[in-house]
C-alpha cells in the first residue's frame, strides 16, 4: 500500500511506474469509473489524482461531481493507470490538497 509522503516532498515527487496515486472512483463496485474533469479553458479532459489519501479527501470539494453518486477514494499504481489513460485519451493532473496542479501527464506518456 502507498507510504505516507511528507508535505515538503510532494512538489518534488516525480511520478514513476510504481508511484501510488489516489483517485475518486464513482459507483464503486458496479459500473465503477474514475471521476473525470474538463479544463474548458484548454479543452482537456483529465483525471485528477493525489499523492496521498488525505490530500484526495481534502481536495474532493474542489472537483465537479454529482453529489448523488456514491464515491470512494481508491489507490492505484501509475503503471496500472497509464494504459487506461492512453486508451481513453485522458490527461492525468496530479493535484495537491488545494487543487494546485503539481504535474500534468499526457495520455501518450505510459513510460512513467
Amino acid at each position: 500500500m502507498p507510504e505516507k509522503i511528507k508535505a515538503q516532498e510532494i512538489k518534488a515527487q516525480e511520478i514513476k511506474e510504481d508511484t501510488w496515486l489516489w483517485l475518486v472512483a464513482e459507483n464503486p463496485g458496479e459500473n465503477e469509473q474514475f471521476l473525470g474533469q474538463i479544463d474548458s479553458e484548454n479543452n482537456i479532459s483529465f483525471i485528477p489524482a493525489f499523492l496521498e489519501k488525505d490530500a484526495a479527501l481534502q481536495g474532493l470539494h474542489l472537483l465537479a461531481r454529482d453529489k448523488k453518486v456514491k464515491f470512494e477514494i481508491q489507490a492505484i499504481q501509475y503503471r496500472d493507470l497509464a494504459p487506461k489513460l492512453a486508451e481513453e485519451g485522458f490527461f492525468l493532473f496530479v493535484l495537491d490538497p488545494d487543487g494546485t496542479v503539481l504535474e500534468k501527464i499526457t495520455p501518450q506518456r505510459q513510460d512513467a
